[in-house]
């Protein structure tokens, strides 16, 4: 049974229980209720009948706004295909490389769609040259032509976990290296929104 404030699961009355969990809380801590949750460390969380979605929408525009990237051209993929990095080149500043893919992984967190992208990049975090700054920004640009994904937890019963994974094991030209890539899953919700 559901109503506004109201909740069941089997025989546990949910709300009974969070109010019972807030209040023995609330002996060891300084509690304050905010409501419903909006914004959880950058991720913009959102209830609807399908489920709860969580994206990062803010978090992609302001790292933009930071790095002089808000009016880039957009890009229709994370990277391109069969794109073999090779580690020569013109040298950049490591610290703001490091910066940004770091940035890059924190967000790959709810776009497993830049989780590949990403660990490519990643690669080159000791020595980038040019040509990974390039790619770097192309994952930027793809992010900014798709502001609105994120990851979609659907409304079910199911407690199932799965994790799939795939992997490259040339993806390295330089000393084919292993690149994998895997999408965990909790009942249907890898679902990517938009």
């Amino acid at each position: 049974m559901v109503s506004s404030n109201h909740r069941e699961h089997g025989s546990i009355d949910l709300q009974r229980e969070v109010e019972r969990l807030k209040k023995v809380l609330a002996t060891e801590f300084e509690v304050k209720d905010l409501g419903q949750m909006q914004y959880f460390l950058g991720m913009e969380v959102v209830r609807s009948r399908k489920g709860i979605s969580i994206s990062q929408r803010k978090y992609v525009l302001d790292l933009l706004t930071e790095i002089g990237m808000l009016g880039c051209k957009l890009s229709d993929t994370p990277i391109k295909a069969r794109k073999r990095m090779e580690s020569d080149g013109k040298p950049v500043d490591r610290e703001r490389y490091q910066r940004l893919v770091g940035r890059l992984i924190y967000l790959s967190h709810t776009r497993p769609d830049i989780t590949f992208a990403v660990s490519v990049v990643s690669q080159y975090m000791h020595s980038p040259k040019q040509r990974h700054l390039e790619a770097v920004y192309k994952i930027l640009r793809y992010l900014k032509g798709s502001l609105g994904r994120g990851l979609l937890f659907k409304k079910g019963d199911s407690k199932k976990v799965e994790i799939y994974t795939d992997a490259d094991w040339a993806g390295s030209t330089e000393d084919k290296s292993l690149l994998p890539a895997t999408v965990p899953m909790s009942g249907e919700s890898s679902n990517m929104e938009k």
